[in-house]
């Protein structure tokens, strides 16, 4: 059996995956500012949100076979070069469209997230990549949550251009830190391009790479409906002020950085589907916990973020090992597997917020956020359970 490819250092790996997400939101506090200087309403300059989701959840399905079929590197390189231009465009834009067509194809950096998983998975056994991946996903989580922060102070300072300032920087730096240090992992590239797109089917009737995506959308789902339920359900219950609610929401973060940390430091050691399992049910019984406390009538607010943070270490327990499972299903097929199953857990994620925002009201917030965290993380905890079947079927 020939040896895998070396890998990338780790860091290189945590730092890509942290200037994957930090597009999403570090110009947040500069939307009101670049609206005015547009002259635009507010929605349309929140288009830059919605359309770049839109755009990155279709590019997770292009990118990964891409890598596939031509390798890692080139595709990472490329996402970064691109990004790079795209930002300069967002930069220098003369008017609210020119910006977002270049907002949009900043989109192009986020698949290169998928692809980094797909590296690892190169490079590494199935419960090595999951403890890899635990470190790698620690970065995806703190960004999002320093992000908005040094946007704001950035903004505060130098005017929101400076954001895409950093931007630029951050990603010429990772640019050459990949271009010296990512060898191609990918050693048997498929051999065209539309033989690569036609291995979906392949992937989609396989009922283990269903498993871990679906378990890894509906833990996602769970964090999604905290996300879009927290601001009326401990903002209207407990009368925070803007300040305190984004700490509060926060708290489901920190909890996902920690059990990130743990799977980093234990998941080589335990099989994936035990993993899954051991986040899942800590998920269900945070969520129990809060619904008992609540028909107890306890009226903090650590009743209902307590319960929550739980369900964030659960899913740094959880999704590590799913997405490891996801992409081992077809080791050959490991970039087309990791930008799926990102899709799914897009997809997954805003159905649970959809659905958290149609069901809960002032009145029914407290308990109603918990019932709907707590159907997306049962569900979550059934797929993982079937994933522990199938896998010991195969054994």
């Amino acid at each position: 059996m020939s040896q895998p490819p070396d890998g990338p250092r780790l860091s290189t790996l945590i730092l890509l995956s942290a200037l994957c997400i930090l597009p999403i939101n570090i110009f947040l506090p500069s939307l009101t500012g670049m609206a005015a200087e547009f002259d635009v309403d507010y929605g349309v300059i929140g288009l830059s949100l919605a359309g770049y989701a839109g755009a990155s959840a279709v590019l997770q399905i292009v990118l990964g076979p891409l890598s596939d079929r031509f390798g890692r590197r080139p595709v990472i390189l490329g996402g970064l070069a691109i990004f790079l231009v795209a930002t300069l465009g967002c930069i220098f834009a003369p008017n609210i469209w020119s910006f977002l067509g270049f907002r949009l194809l900043q989109a192009v950096i986020a698949p290169t997230y998928a692809v980094a998983l797909a590296v690892i998975r190169d490079t590494t056994g199935k419960e090595e990549a999951a403890s890899r991946i635990g470190y790698v996903a620690m970065a995806w989580a703190v960004a999002p949550m320093l992000g908005p922060s040094l946007g704001g102070l950035l903004d505060e300072n130098f005017g929101w251009r400076a954001s895409f300032w950093f931007l630029e920087a951050f990603a010429l730096a990772i640019f050459a830190l990949c271009w010296s240090d990512l060898r191609e992992t990918n050693l048997s590239p498929s051999a065209s391009l539309c033989a690569q797109f036609r291995t979906y089917p392949d992937l989609l009737a396989a009922r283990r790479f269903w498993a871990y995506a679906l378990c890894m959308a509906f833990s996602v789902g769970a964090f999604f409906a905290f996300l879009a339920g927290a601001p009326l359900a401990a903002g209207y219950a407990y009368d925070l002020s803007p300040a305190a609610l984004g700490l509060a929401m926060g708290s489901i973060t920190c909890g996902f950085m920690f059990g990130s940390f743990l799977s980093g430091r234990f998941a080589g050691r335990f099989r994936l589907t035990e993993m899954m399992l051991a986040g899942r049910t800590l998920a269900c019984a945070g969520l129990l916990l809060g619904l008992a406390l609540y028909a107890a009538g306890a009226d903090h607010v650590m009743a209902l973020l307590g319960p929550c943070m739980l369900v964030g270490v659960s899913n740094g327990l959880t999704i590590p090992s799913a997405n490891a499972g996801a992409i081992s299903v077809r080791p050959q097929l490991a970039g087309s597997a990791a930008g799926l199953a990102s899709a799914i857990t897009v997809a997954g994620g805003a159905a649970m917020s959809s659905v958290a925002s149609a069901v809960l009201t002032p009145e029914n917030a407290r308990y109603a956020l918990l019932l709907v965290m707590l159907g997306s993380a049962a569900i979550a905890f059934a797929t993982a359970l079937i994933a522990h079947l199938l896998e010991r079927e195969r054994s």
